[in-house]
C-alpha cells in the first residue's frame, strides 16, 4: 500500500512538472502571451527577489494573521454550537431551517455592511473570515453529534453520567470525523475569504498585494504570489491532517 502510494504521489509530481514544461515551451515560443502568462521561470525569479528582498514577509504575516484569527473563531464557535444545536432535537427543529438560509450565503456580500459596522480593520476582517468559515464546521458538527448510535447514550444513562461527560467523553470523540471534515473545508475557506477580504477592503497582505501587481502589470508576482497562497493552502492542510491522524489514530486500531 505504501509503495502503491508512493507511486501515486510520484506520478503526480511527474504530472505537475508536465503542465509547467508546457507553459514554459508555451510562453517562450510566444504561442501564448507573456504579458499575461509569463514563463514560470520569470514568475519563480520575482518569487526569489520578494523573498530576498524581504518584501514578502509582512503582507505573508498578515493575511496568516488573519486567517488563523477568523479560522480559530470559526472552529471554536462552530464545535460548540454544533454540539449544543445536534446533541439536541429540540433546538435541530427550531434552528436548522436558520442554518440553511445562511449557509448558502456568500460571506463576500456581507463585506460591505460589516465595513458600515465595523469600519475598515482587522476586527472587520476577522468577522467576514469567521463568517465565512464557521458554516463547514458547525454543519460537520451537527452532523456529528446527531448520529451518535443511541447505544451509548443507554451506555452513559447506566453510567449515571452527567451530560457534560457524556459530550465529552463520549459524543465528541464519536463526532470527531465529521468534525475534523469540517474543519479542512473551513481552513481553505479561511484563506479564500482571506484573500477576498485584502482585495476588495484594501487590507494588507497577499491578496492586495497580488491585486496591486495586477493593476500595474506584474505578471510574475501576480503568479509568484499565487504560488505563495497555494503553498500556504497546501502546508497548513498537511498540518490539520497529522492532527486529525494522531487524533483518530484510535479509528485504525478498531478497524485491525
Amino acid at each position: 500500500m505504501n509503495r502503491r502510494r508512493f507511486v501515486m504521489r510520484l506520478a503526480a509530481v511527474a504530472f505537475a512538472l508536465t503542465l509547467l514544461a508546457l507553459w514554459q515551451l508555451l510562453a517562450s515560443s510566444n504561442v501564448i502571451s507573456a504579458v499575461f502568462f509569463p514563463p514560470p521561470t520569470r514568475s519563480l525569479q520575482a518569487l526569489s527577489e520578494l523573498i530576498t528582498s524581504g518584501r514578502i514577509w509582512e503582507p505573508l504575516a498578515a493575511t496568516l494573521e488573519r486567517m488563523a484569527l477568523g479560522w480559530v473563531l470559526a472552529s471554536a464557535a462552530g464545535i460548540a454550537l454544533g454540539a449544543l444545536i445536534g446533541s439536541s432535537k429540540v433546538l435541530r427543529a427550531y434552528l436548522e431551517p436558520t442554518l440553511e438560509f445562511f449557509r448558502p450565503l456568500p460571506a463576500s456580500a456581507i463585506i460591505p455592511p460589516a465595513i458600515l459596522l465595523l469600519g475598515l480593520g482587522q476586527t472587520m476582517a476577522v468577522f467576514v473570515i469567521a463568517f465565512g468559515a464557521i458554516w463547514p464546521v458547525l454543519l460537520g458538527s451537527v452532523h456529528g453529534f446527531k448520529r451518535i448510535d443511541p447505544r451509548l447514550a443507554e451506555v452513559a444513562r447506566s453510567l449515571e453520567m452527567s451530560r457534560a461527560e457524556f459530550l465529552y467523553k463520549i459524543a465528541l470523540p464519536s463526532a470527531l470525523p465529521d468534525i475534523f471534515a469540517g474543519l479542512r473545508i473551513s481552513l481553505a475557506v479561511s484563506l479564500i475569504l482571506t484573500v477576498v477580504v485584502e482585495m476588495q477592503a484594501s487590507q494588507p497582505g497577499l491578496g492586495q498585494n497580488i491585486l496591486l501587481a495586477q493593476r500595474i502589470y506584474r505578471s510574475p508576482e501576480i503568479y509568484a504570489g499565487i504560488f505563495i497562497l497555494g503553498l500556504t493552502g497546501y502546508l497548513t492542510n498537511v498540518v490539520l491532517t497529522s492532527i486529525e491522524s494522531h487524533l483518530l489514530a484510535w479509528r485504525r486500531a478498531l478497524r485491525h
